[in-house]
């Protein structure tokens, strides 16, 4: 793996259980899965900073231990090639977004 690949850093946007997330990672490419995405390599602040930001403290212990996350394609919002990382956060869908999700038909949804 050239120098380069190492430092790639990711930010991806994608919806989960009607909350907007946005997480960093060194890896993005099509899943073997059919119709997902695979992220690899989640990138969040060190444990032992001083500032403690609750919403990644949530989304690091969310996904403690996941080595790749396949996501659905339709779930997925953006994926932005970024030069540093920011902050990981968790909104609101509704929460003046500009990207709207791929329409899901309404038989889709797996009803409670």
């Amino acid at each position: 793996m050239a120098k380069s690949d190492k430092q790639k850093l990711f930010r991806v946007a994608f919806l989960n259980h009607g909350k907007v997330y946005e997480l960093f990672c060194s890896g993005v490419c099509s899943s073997g899965l059919l119709g997902f995405v695979e992220v690899t390599g989640l990138v969040f602040g060190e444990k032992d900073s001083l500032v403690v930001d609750p919403t990644e403290e949530k989304m690091r212990d969310e996904f403690d231990g996941v080595e790749v996350l396949h996501l659905p394609m339709h779930s997925v919002l953006r994926v932005e090639q970024v030069c540093k990382k920011g902050q990981a956060v968790i909104r609101d869908r509704e929460s003046g977004e500009k990207v709207t999700p791929f329409p899901i038909p309404p038989g889709s949804r797996t009803r409670p």
